[in-house]
């Protein structure tokens, strides 16, 4: 894919910026760490920018949620971070996506073609002094990964990316088939009531031959406000319980997004055949029963391949 000329311009502001302000990993770790706790959260998605004829502006979206964020996994230049909602009402706990954090990495995995994440080299300008956060779905399987430095500026405390892609959410490929991937620019910002997640998305349709239509901008607002008012207890019960399980979930996908060249899902879009296996599994878990490590492996061998190995061409291209 060739790399456009606001990628470009991105790309020399981000290492702009890596200039500007002195890496401090400490203080960006600690800025990592703030994000875990309880909050109410509202997402609202817009569509902004409308860029082809006859396109018309999809109805505004409007979500929200209790989740708290639990720290998985903590060392000076590596956190993970794992979601849980809770149904304030019914106590109904939901494991939902994951941020790992990884200070200077050498590679991340690249939404490259549909159910495909190719594992890519980050450059070495791009990743020096910088955070690359990687997301994944309730199934621990890849969404999308982004590199970006964190800033200080008058007192703000904030992460922004570069660009990358990223499969449609489930809000869109359960409407949607007009547009396959997107393209986005992610910014987290610490507030004094918890924090927000910005998503800059450009809505894509990538077509076999290399060519790309561009149908609509969207403005993504996801706000984590901390909150007293609702028991988390049964998501703390339920990772307690279930945090073995899912460690051994996370390590057989590592296998495939550690290195590349990366993963293909045999499932359809919406992951089902795998969610459903793995979300009974942690259930038995949870009840106190066994689940053989066989069964795990048995549900990533029937899913999961390694992804088609890339040209070196294709490869260094990140966007």
């Amino acid at each position: 894919m060739k790399t456009s000329v606001a990628t470009l311009l991105f790309t020399a502001s981000l290492l702009a910026a890596g200039q500007a302000f002195a890496a401090d990993p400490a203080r960006d770790h600690q800025s990592i760490l703030a994000m875990q706790g309880d909050y109410t959260v509202d997402f609202a998605f817009d569509e902004t920018v409308l860029l082809q004829p006859g396109y018309e502006r999809q109805a505004a979206m409007r979500s929200g949620g209790d989740e708290t964020v639990i720290v998985v996994e903590d060392s000076p230049t590596r956190i993970v971070l794992q979601h849980i909602l809770v149904d304030a009402k019914s106590g109904h706990v939901t494991k939902h996506w994951r941020q790992d954090w990884t200070y200077e990495a050498s590679t991340r995995f690249e939404f490259s073609a549909d159910q495909t994440w190719s594992v890519r080299t980050i450059p070495a300008d791009a990743t020096r002094g910088a955070w690359t956060q990687c997301v994944y779905e309730v199934s621990d399987a890849p969404r999308y990964c982004g590199t970006g430095r964190w800033e200080y500026a008058n007192g703000v405390t904030t992460w922004t990316s570069d660009l990358s892609w990223r499969p449609l959410p489930r809000r869109e490929y359960t409407k949607r088939s007009d547009y396959n991937a997107l393209s986005v620019v992610n910014r987290h910002t610490l507030t004094p009531n918890g924090w927000t997640h910005e998503q800059f998305n450009t809505k894509v349709l990538r077509k076999p031959d290399g060519t790309q239509v561009e149908l609509a901008r969207e403005f993504g607002f996801n706000d984590y406000i901390k909150t007293t008012e609702v028991d988390f207890k049964p998501a703390r019960d339920y990772w307690q319980a279930t945090a073995g399980y899912w460690a051994k979930v996370r390590a057989h996908w590592d296998r495939f997004l550690s290195r590349a060249p990366g993963v293909h899902l045999k499932t359809k879009v919406d992951g089902m055949a795998m969610i459903i296996p793995l979300f009974t599994q942690a259930g038995d878990v949870q009840e106190g029963k066994t689940v053989a490590d066989a069964s795990i492996a048995k549900v990533f061998a029937d899913w999961v391949e390694p992804a088609p190995a890339e040209r070196a061409a294709a490869a260094g291209q990140s966007r």
